[in-house]
């Protein structure tokens, strides 16, 4: 397996004084180039952190986390965003896009970052494949939750990421609006064969991926692609 994302008995700790928070316990998994998993389980099970984690967005307190060939754990916090600028897209539940920024300078940040000639074109052209091309001088507050969200997906993919990290994309959303995120976030994944990884409380989201992990506990309960069934335990 062609490896993305290789995770190796990653653990974190929260301490404050004597006490101690163990939120995530020596978890291990891998994830192959190009595929899609959901990683599921109830509030406080340490699903966000892991994510956050695997990232880059913050270090572990033991273990390893192994990104595009990528060792994170001994990166500094620059070295780290410099891997996430090359490497990664975000899809955040409460959108994250900058209130003085329009919608086309939202979707161009990753790409000036990157210092990327011909960002103002790249970015109208996914505000485009995302229906948001005659809005895009608009500013957050003058978006819908949908319309906020379709621009945080155009920016997410404009950098051309190896890897997708999604955290509950259509948390803030209703049902209908949030059934379009969904089928555009995989839509835009095919296209780009970008890797993707969510973490969500929906588990019809979850069931559209081609993997499931559970965590209880900060600890793997199920893995889909151990048990060869997309089935969840009880």
């Amino acid at each position: 397996m062609n490896s993305i994302l290789e995770v190796k008995d990653l653990s974190k700790t929260y301490r404050s004084g004597e006490r101690s928070l163990t939120v995530l316990d020596r978890v291990n998994f891998s994830i192959a180039a190009g595929d899609t998993c959901a990683i599921v389980g109830p509030s406080g099970s340490g699903k966000t952190t892991l994510l956050g984690l695997c990232a880059g967005l913050d270090r572990a307190s033991s273990g390893s986390v192994i990104l595009n060939g990528v060792r994170l754990d001994n990166l500094s916090e620059d070295q780290r965003a410099e891997v996430r600028n090359l490497h990664v897209g975000f899809i955040f539940q409460s959108f994250n896009l900058m209130p003085t920024l329009t919608a086309l300078e939202n979707v161009m940040v990753p790409l000036e970052l990157r210092r990327e000639k011909n960002a103002a074109r790249r970015s109208m052209e996914l505000l485009e494949k995302v229906g948001l091309a005659e809005r895009r001088n608009h500013y957050p507050t003058q978006l819908s939750g949908g319309e906020q969200q379709r621009v945080s997906i155009a920016r997410a993919f404009s950098n051309q990421p190896k890897i997708l990290f999604a955290d509950e994309p259509t948390g803030n959303l209703d049902e209908d609006t949030g059934a379009h995120i969904e089928n555009l976030i995989f839509e835009l994944n095919r296209e780009a064969g970008t890797t993707l990884v969510v973490v969500t409380h929906d588990l019809e989201l979850a069931e559209k991926t081609g993997r499931i992990i559970q965590i209880r506990g900060g600890k793997i309960a199920y893995d889909s692609f151990e048990t060869g069934s997309m089935q969840l335990r009880p």
